[in-house]
């Protein structure tokens, strides 16, 4: 390192700050030559374009700033992509995911770059309007992933999410790059445990407290108990809900790692499946294996089949349509209807049921479930995956669930002996609707419906017992168009559960679900009332009918009332005119096309 205060062309030479705080000599600066072979590198295909040849040297140079040294630059490069942020608890931790996941790569011979990308918190943001970002975000880490590793050149992508959006937004990325990819879940957090019970809480366990802190069932110290002990540290919310059915959504595709899905956020095996991650990238690499080749019609069917297995959220319908959509994999909201009909839930998990996931991950997470439905011949085992070998190959040898656990039912004893997700349709979902009927809110429903604009009216209404027996709430206006953003209705239907109406309210909506909601619930109803739909003429009084074994919902009135009714419709202003939120509503797609946001684009 030169000295400090001698000058080069008048200005100070300030010591160079590269790893190892030294500076090559200019000797070997100046006789070094990249190769200019005229054929690319096979296993550098992106980054040879931008770091190859003299009239790369300006690129080179950041990148030495950077940390590459002349051996680097010989390298592939793999960008790892984090969705490291103090926003949540979800993704507090990935920023050393990140590393061990680039430390994997580099091992592996390859040269990582990390980036970041966004998240938003659902759990934060729930029952305001900054939740109509939420499913924004999905969007915007996309086309972020995307842009950063097809501006940069990187060959291979590892992705770590860990929260409901980002989670398929990095999949949906890697989707449209269709690069040599690999996705990491970041894990799922740990149970609270009540100090006074010694019951095990999560964020659920907070929301259904405020509703019965409002009812009077729960005094002050008592709501402050739950809040305080229910988020106990880092990792994704701890049921089967969006996160962790997103999670084992996308091993079941086949894209991350075996077992990654049902990990634990903090400990060493998933520090070791990051490392395993940026290996397996370069892997992937050199056998020239990228997401399209997996992400195929059958990797979806498959997908599908586990998450009805374990009980997942409604959110999967949407996320799966849209990481399909970009996959180019041909796929509809009525595939989950035809595979549900075969496939039973088999897993007694929250919401609906007893247990956390980190009691899954204890008797041996997600390939013992995989095995039992390759054996019963309800996924299949022939489908590619990151390992490169084949569903089947890598079940090989998985030993069963221990004897004597009961967070896995046995075929002979189902949760329900068919899907729990129900794709509705009728006059008043035209388009498809989704439900989360799990049985034991009953398998119909029959009411008169109470209308709401919004969702802080409804919540308003349920917490003033304006909702009572025997009504369906109505929540409009709320789609991906009219939100705009499609916010969940967690607040909602936790106020319903916390106030003992569980089984005698339902509630209808054009938004969607937390995976943490449950009770008699559809949402994601189109045409969504922004545009028109039936929806959208619903009026209090009405009678609605919901039917999960026909898979119906209906609006009790004669047709041609509901023609006059849509006929004398009018929109309403739109409520964002300019931003994310404007642009999002321009361009998005319906929830029965898995909201993505290529509506109109090149008209």
């Amino acid at each position: 390192m030169r000295r400090i205060g001698t000058k080069v062309n008048g200005l100070p030479d300030w010591p160079c700050n590269h790893e190892n705080a030294a500076c090559p000599p200019l000797r070997a600066v100046v006789n070094w030559r990249p190769s200019m072979s005229a054929s690319r590198d096979p296993l550098r295909p992106q980054s040879s374009i931008v770091t190859d040849g003299p009239d790369r040297a300006f690129s080179r140079s950041m990148l030495r700033a950077v940390g590459f040294t002349d051996q680097d630059f010989a390298k592939p490069v793999v960008g790892i992509a984090s969705t490291w942020s103090m926003v949540t608890p979800c993704n507090m931790h990935i920023d050393q995911l990140a590393r061990d996941a680039g430390a994997g790569a580099d091992a592996a011979g390859g040269k990582s770059v990390i980036f970041g990308t966004i998240t938003v918190s659902d759990g934060i943001s729930m029952g305001t309007l900054g939740m109509r970002y939420s499913l924004v975000s999905r969007e915007i880490i996309a086309d972020s992933v995307e842009t950063v590793s097809a501006a940069e050149g990187f060959d291979a992508v590892v992705a770590i999410g860990g929260c409901d959006k980002n989670i398929p937004g990095c999949v949906m990325a890697l989707a449209r790059l269709n690069r040599p990819s690999v996705f990491v879940y970041g894990g799922t957090i740990l149970p609270g445990i009540h100090p006074q019970t010694g019951k095990e809480c999560d964020i659920v366990s907070v929301f259904e407290a405020v509703a019965q802190h409002n009812a009077g069932e729960l005094d002050g110290p008592g709501l402050h108990a739950v809040e305080v002990c229910s988020i106990p540290g880092a990792g994704s919310c701890g049921g089967m809900y969006t996160a962790n059915t997103m999670a084992s959504a996308i091993e079941a595709l086949g894209m991350s790692l075996p077992n990654s899905s049902t990990q634990l956020a903090v400990g060493p095996e998933k520090r070791e499946d990051c490392r395993r991650a940026g290996a397996a990238a370069l892997a992937l690499l050199k056998a020239g294996i990228r997401p399209r080749d997996i992400l195929t019609r059958k990797a979806f069917e498959n997908s599908i089949a586990v998450v009805i297995a374990l009980g997942g959220s409604t959110n999967s319908v949407l996320h799966l349509l849209a990481i399909a959509h970009e996959a180019g994999a041909r796929l509809s909201i009525d595939d989950f209807s035809r595979i549900g009909r075969r496939v039973p839930v088999l897993a007694d998990l929250k919401p609906s049921g007893k247990y956390g996931v980190a009691h899954l991950v204890r008797i041996g997470g997600l390939p013992p479930l995989m095995k039992m439905l390759l054996d019963r011949g309800l996924i299949h085992g022939d489908c590619l995956t990151v390992t490169g070998r084949t569903v089947a190959e890598n079940l090989r040898g998985v030993k069963p669930y221990p004897a004597g656990q009961d967070v896995i039912r046995p075929f002979s004893d189902p949760i329900k002996r068919d899907s729990h997700l129900r794709i509705l349709r009728g006059n008043l979902a035209p388009g498809g609707a989704v439900a989360k009927i799990t049985g034991k809110e009953g398998l119909r429903f029959s009411g008169r419906a109470i209308v709401f604009e919004s969702e802080e009216a409804a919540l308003k209404a349920i917490m003033g017992n304006r909702v009572k027996a025997g009504h369906v709430v109505v929540i409009r206006n709320e789609g991906p168009v009219g939100g705009p953003g499609m916010r969940e209705m967690l607040s909602p239907t936790s106020a319903i559960v916390g106030k003992g109406l569980g089984k005698d309210v339902a509630l209808i909506t054009d938004g969607r679900f937390s995976g943490g909601s449950h009770g008699f619930v559809v949402g994601h109803i189109t045409p969504e009332a922004a545009v028109g739909g039936p929806i959208a003429v619903v009026a209090n009084g009405d009678p609605v009918a919901i039917d999960a074994v026909a898979n119906t919902i209906d609006l009790g009135l004669a047709p041609r009332e509901m023609r006059a009714r849509l006929k004398a419709w009018r929109p309403r202003k739109p409520r964002a005119s300019r931003g994310a939120l404007a642009k999002y509503a321009r361009l998005v797609t319906s929830a029965s096309e898995g909201a993505v946001t290529d509506r109109n684009l090149f008209g």
